[in-house]
């Protein structure tokens, strides 16, 4: 019996040490693999781009179509006001959101005399204290400064990125368009191509990994466009300077939880210290107001608890998706957290033939 055990231990260890071995060598192997992954993530982006708004239009098109509409006619109308809304949009928000941009470009010496002000104020008020805690507070400055830029460049980054792949990004529209048009054909290839022993269970499968996934991803994006376009209209209204700019960054950056509302406010409070006391106040207040209407009406209301997931397990995957992937990785740290956890569920689950 003890044997047993011990050759059962051994074995495990064989297979976890086989297990890392080849993931060393994989990473090793990466100027090899890691140039035709990159092209082919850059070709395929289209197809994930529309296969993703595919993914939350056809929910739409099937009440419609449930309702006593025609599914050509939903597919048209939904077609229509989703790509028609987008592309009316951007006609009009592109310009202004450029236009703002280029007018804090302009304004950045003014913003970086304002930092450098302010930090020898922070200097010269805290050269009294201990050594150790004036240098602990001269590294929190210098990690900031760091985290900002790091944050900086990678904005810069998916902006140069996005405008280079600005001609597959207009193939998205007719891709969308066709996967919503055969989304039943699609679901039958994928169907015929599935062993006939996993069908029931990856049926079963992809209808949880949807209950969850779904209602929270449709959800979260419509919280995401309320709270920037109050934003917008809330700096507007108190005379903050580039109110579309900045309520874009705190709608975009919303999508995030726990430290999106953070990174999103960064822009907004530099740019106030800048202007006066008064108006850093005005923008601390309108910051917690919308958190306060998102935390407490909003989502309660259009996401509710759909993933089931404790804020301790969210956290942890956030850290680990911002360490991995930066901006990217926060942003799809909960929805692979989400189709983690079901696929854990499945696969500690017995199947039917047990």
């Amino acid at each position: 019996m003890m044997k047993a055990v011990s050759f059962r231990w051994l074995y495990r260890l064989s297979v976890l040490l086989l297990l890392f071995l080849t993931l060393f060598i994989f990473f090793k192997l990466q100027h090899i693999w890691l140039p035709i992954l990159f092209m082919l993530l850059k070709v395929l982006s289209p197809f994930i781009v529309a296969a993703f708004i595919t993914y939350l239009l056809h929910p739409t098109v099937e009440k419609l179509h449930k309702s006593g509409i025609q599914r050509p006619l939903a597919l048209f109308i939904i077609y229509l006001l989703f790509f028609g809304g987008v592309g009316y949009g951007l006609y009009k928000g592109i310009p202004l959101f450029l236009v703002q941009v280029m007018e804090v470009g302009d304004q950045l010496p003014l913003f970086v005399e304002t930092y450098k002000e302010w930090v020898s104020q922070v200097h010269y008020h805290t050269s009294s204290l201990p050594d150790g805690i004036h240098t602990k507070i001269e590294g929190a400055i210098d990690d900031t400064e760091k985290m900002l830029e790091g944050i900086l460049n990678r904005i810069a980054d998916g902006i140069r990125s996005a405008f280079s792949m600005f001609f597959l990004l207009i193939l998205i529209p007719f891709i969308a368009f066709y996967m919503l048009k055969d989304f039943d054909k699609i679901k039958h290839f994928v169907f015929i191509l599935t062993p006939a022993k996993w069908r029931d269970k990856g049926k079963s499968f992809l209808k949880d990994v949807d209950h969850s996934l779904g209602s929270y991803l449709r959800g979260q994006f419509l919280v995401c466009f309320i709270i920037g376009a109050c934003a917008t209209i809330l700096l507007w209204i108190f005379h903050m300077p580039y109110p579309f700019f900045l309520g874009t960054i705190i709608g975009v950056t919303n999508i995030i939880p726990y430290f999106g509302p953070v990174i999103g406010a960064i822009p907004s409070a530099v740019i106030a210290f800048t202007i006066s006391v008064k108006m850093v106040v005005i923008v601390v207040i309108i910051i917690f107001v919308l958190q306060f209407l998102e935390g407490n009406v909003l989502s309660p209301l259009i996401v509710g608890k759909s993933l089931h997931i404790h804020p301790l397990l969210i956290m942890l995957a956030l850290l680990l998706g911002g360490e991995v992937g930066g901006v990217l990785g926060l942003i799809l740290a909960v929805p692979l957290l989400a189709i983690l956890k079901v696929t854990i569920t499945y696969i500690r689950s017995p199947s039917p033939s047990d």
